[in-house]
């Protein structure tokens, strides 16, 4: 196992736990206006993993995959409106979502390969990193956003 992988293993799997089942009223419940929704947390994650894992393996993502990408920034870190609607933010897309950007990670967290560590990528919040340095964010980031989603869930007015 990577240096990486259990550690992503454990914080994905956890966030994955906390956001899967829940309904699309309850994903789209904004906590106030400058939050996010635990559906757009949900796409973010995806979407940072989406965002690192195209970048270290110089594609491109098209279609869905694009716009989950760049949930990694709009609405999030910048200015830009958040890529999905709440019409779209349904237990379904939020699935699919983290499965594709599991689905990306998983195929290298666990040999992580000396030439994509060396890659250097730019990140959400700016500065160039490499690959480490990427896979460390990744296996960290849904950490974050799980704590958010728990205060989210225990707040007074969450839809049972």
């Amino acid at each position: 196992m990577s240096d990486f992988g259990e550690t992503w293993r454990l914080v994905r799997g956890r966030f994955d736990d906390t956001v899967i089942g829940l309904t699309q009223e309850q994903l789209n419940w904004r906590l106030h206006d400058d939050a996010l929704t635990i559906g757009e947390m949900a796409i973010h994650v995806a979407g940072v993993e989406v965002s690192f894992m195209s970048q270290l393996l110089g594609q491109t993502p098209e279609g869905e995959l694009a716009r989950v990408k760049s949930a990694s920034t709009d609405g999030v870190v910048n200015d830009n409106p958040f890529p999905f609607s709440p019409d779209e933010i349904t237990p379904d897309r939020i699935s699919w979502a983290l499965d594709e950007g599991r689905k990306l990670v998983e195929a290298h967290i666990e040999n992580l390969a000396p030439d994509i560590r060396a890659v250097q990528i730019t990140s959400a919040l700016g500065p160039i990193i490499d690959g480490t340095g990427a896979f460390a964010r990744m296996a960290y980031h849904p950490g974050y956003h799980q704590g958010q989603a728990h205060l989210t869930k225990t707040a007074p007015g969450f839809p049972n």
